[in-house]
């Protein structure tokens, strides 16, 4: 497997970059490896006493000193946020800027930049994300290897193409609001048949746990698992059959269509 990069930085200092930062840490990573740059005082100062890390505001200084460069601001900030960057020194860029396309980080950062898109999601901030990764750039199958790396220390990893990167941001990355809305619901369904809160919420919270436990450790379709518990004329086909009347498929997948569109209306600009 390829060593760890020497240097990593991340322009823009927010949750994302602090649990990637974390999980860095937490693989054998050293303090003194990693920097982070943000136009906020109060989060620098935040990020150097939790974790140790070296904070400065500017970017510049960020991009010129590590070997990968993780960006990580809002997709309105971008622009500013590299200007005046110098990518003559060939550091790896990996963007986890939603709908941010290669063509638009060539544009920002020249043509003889090397970039990685990626989409992780917020479950990172404990350890178990899911983050997509792709390159239409000049990066190397050894910079998609380093990419993969750097986001497996906070979760799982997979490879799409680039074409894809929206719909993965419709459903992975904006799919942890979907859940919680639906332990949300859950949990005021238990409330409304008597539970107590805090119980009716960890219920909800583990069961969602549990299933998906189940569908990544047995490989088996949700399809399967779902008709193994159930049975005929019971519970859970009475509560099955309440879902779709309500439109829960299809308002998930008007979801998905929802988000993946926004992305790419980001994309644009």
């Amino acid at each position: 497997m390829m060593d760890w990069p020497e240097s990593v930085g991340f322009v823009g200092a927010g949750n994302m970059a602090e649990a990637i930062a974390r999980g860095l840490l937490a693989a054998g990573l050293r303090p003194d490896q990693i920097r982070a740059s943000d136009p906020v005082e109060a989060r620098r100062d935040y990020l150097t006493r939790e974790l140790g890390v070296e904070t400065l505001p500017d970017n510049a200084e960020i991009a010129a000193n590590s070997e990968v460069v993780v960006l990580a601001v809002k997709p309105q900030h971008l622009a500013a946020a590299l200007e005046g960057l110098d990518p003559s020194g060939r550091p790896l860029f990996l963007s986890i800027v939603a709908g941010c396309t290669s063509a638009i980080l060539a544009r920002l950062l020249g043509a003889e930049a090397r970039f990685v898109r990626s989409m992780p999601n917020t479950p990172a901030l404990v350890g178990s994300g899911v983050s997509a990764i792709a390159s239409d750039s000049g990066a190397s199958a050894a910079d998609l290897d380093r990419a993969e790396r750097i986001l497996g220390s906070v979760g799982r990893v997979v490879r799409v193409r680039e074409s894809l990167m929206d719909a993965v941001t419709g459903l992975s990355g904006s799919g942890p609001a979907y859940a919680y809305l639906f332990i949300e619901a859950l949990t005021e369904a238990g409330v409304r048949e008597g539970l107590p809160a805090d119980t009716a919420r960890e219920l909800s919270a583990r069961t969602l746990e549990g299933a998906a436990r189940m569908v990544n450790e047995t490989g088996e379709h949700p399809a399967v698992l779902r008709e193994r518990v159930s049975s005929p004329g019971g519970t859970t086909v009475a509560g099955l059959e309440a879902l779709e009347a309500g439109g829960l498929r299809s308002a998930v997948l008007a979801a998905v269509r929802a988000a993946t569109a926004r992305s790419r209306q980001l994309g644009e600009g």
